[in-house]
């Protein structure tokens, strides 16, 4: 029988969304303010510095897609439980996702320890930048044998209705981490002039006091906290559950990191200045897609408490009045990216052609952020809050594997179309799947109730 979406409340609505949205959003703007504060002060002392740093961090890119599939998981079914009032079963899968982190940053660790220059080599050909991006592996891996822990904390705190504390605790973090960037960047305060292992050291100290602050705030009454003693327990259901979402989300997570990561690499090999355009947009782009990024998070939060309390017309009104919000931010984001350009072009030391290839790169994302935000609220907030986790890892099979990448790669060094051109190509998929993700929504397969008795 199909179910009919309630009627909403717009007051509660909106004053629900704001408590949620605007501190993630919050968040998610501190974190890409590290990247941004990473280029625009290597960009002030050598334009290798900062390409090499922007090539390396998509290491711990590609590590952010098997946590956040984990997170992911944790989230989707968290807020379900939270919204039941379930909180043995959140701690049961708090110890899931810490395990699950654990183990993938214990292995990204040694791999940046390891074999930093083959990690490099991945990415760009050019052998100053390989040495400048393996000094900043060797440092910064350090960073990602905490980062998994934190996110665990973090995710915990979001959807068990501690979203503001879960942004102060990334946003001071990230203030630690901007000012020690200048400090042993620049060499201030008679500290070294460590240049992009400075900005490596930054971020692994900065990571500590994060954790730091994670153990210490969710130390206080009324926070989901691990039992130690029950770490390695096993609960056959809870686990099902858990892999039945995670999987898909890490298929998908990998089809995209992998995938954007494969845009990097060809923009990388296209050129410095076309890998130094492609690094000030990419910073850009993560700047402004923090208000996508807030949006998607708070309805995977507010659409998978409703259908886990079993209000599965309000889910249902809710994921449908989401969907509306994500194209009135998508063109906004269109405008804001179009004003910022100028401004832009002229903060970071470019080379002429790589002032070029920014300014055109900037007109062509402009477009792209209609289908991120619209993507971003629709497939990974709203379908994902009712478990719909599949359709992402089928959208971006299509989309980007079989569409985007062969394009790029074809146009790249095949045809070898300009610089603009083979960027066009890497943000095609996000605008070319709008009409299949609506066409999705509507099937209403993600209004359901994933929690047990």
């Amino acid at each position: 029988m199909e179910i009919k979406p309630a009627a909403v409340d717009k007051k509660v609505f909106y004053d629900r969304l704001g408590k949620l949205a605007l501190p993630i959003a919050l968040q998610s703007l501190m974190l890409a303010a590290v990247a941004a504060g990473d280029a625009l002060m290597l960009g002030r002392i050598a334009q290798d510095e900062m390409t090499a740093v922007s090539l390396a961090t998509q290491i711990q890119f590609v590590q952010n897609m098997f946590l956040f599939a984990i997170t992911g998981a944790g989230a989707i079914l968290g807020a379900q439980y939270w919204g039941k009032k379930d909180t043995a079963t959140l701690q049961r899968l708090f110890m899931m996702m810490l395990r699950f982190c654990g183990l993938v940053s214990l292995l990204f660790f040694a791999a940046c320890e390891a074999v930093p220059q083959l990690l490099m080599r991945i990415f760009t050909h050019d052998e100053p930048l390989i040495l400048i991006g393996s000094a900043y592996l060797r440092i910064a891996g350090f960073s990602y044998l905490i980062t998994g822990v934190s996110q665990c904390y973090l995710t915990e705190m979001k959807v068990t209705d501690h979203v503001t504390p879960s942004a102060w605790i990334s946003s001071s973090a990230v203030v630690i981490n901007i000012i020690l960037n200048a400090i042993f960047i620049f060499g201030l305060l008679g500290a070294p002039k460590m240049q992009a292992r400075g900005a490596a050291l930054a971020t692994t100290l900065a990571r500590v006091a994060e954790l730091g602050l994670c153990l210490w705030v969710s130390a206080g009454k009324d926070y989901i906290r691990p039992a130690w003693s029950r770490f390695m327990e096993r609960n056959k259901q809870l686990g099902a559950d858990f892999r039945r979402q995670c999987l898909p989300l890490l298929g998908g997570g990998l089809f995209w990191g992998v995938g954007f990561t494969s845009y990097t690499a060809i923009m990388g090999h296209m050129g410095a200045d076309a890998a130094a355009a492609n690094s000030v947009a990419a910073v850009v782009r993560d700047l402004i897609c923090c208000v996508c990024n807030g949006i998607g998070s708070a309805a995977g939060i507010m659409v998978g408490n409703e259908l886990g309390a079993g209000r599965l017309d309000m889910g249902k009104a809710y994921g449908i009045k989401l969907k509306n919000i994500s194209y009135v931010i998508g063109f906004l984001s269109t405008a804001v990216v179009l004003a910022l350009t100028p401004l832009v072009v002229r903060m970071v030391l470019l080379t002429d052609e790589a002032r070029q290839y920014l300014t055109g790169m900037m007109v062509i994302m402009a477009v792209y952020m209609i289908g991120r935000s619209v993507n971003t609220v629709t497939i990974n907030g709203v379908l994902d809050g009712g478990g719909d986790t599949l359709f992402d890892m089928y959208s971006l099979a299509v989309c980007m594997w079989g569409v985007a990448i062969p394009l790029a790669l074809l146009g790249g060094f095949v045809f070898h179309w300009p610089v603009l051109a083979v960027y066009a190509c890497t943000c095609l998929d996000e605008v070319g799947k709008i009409p299949w993700v609506m066409a999705r929504f509507r099937k209403y397969k993600w209004v359901k109730d994933l929690t047990r008795d």
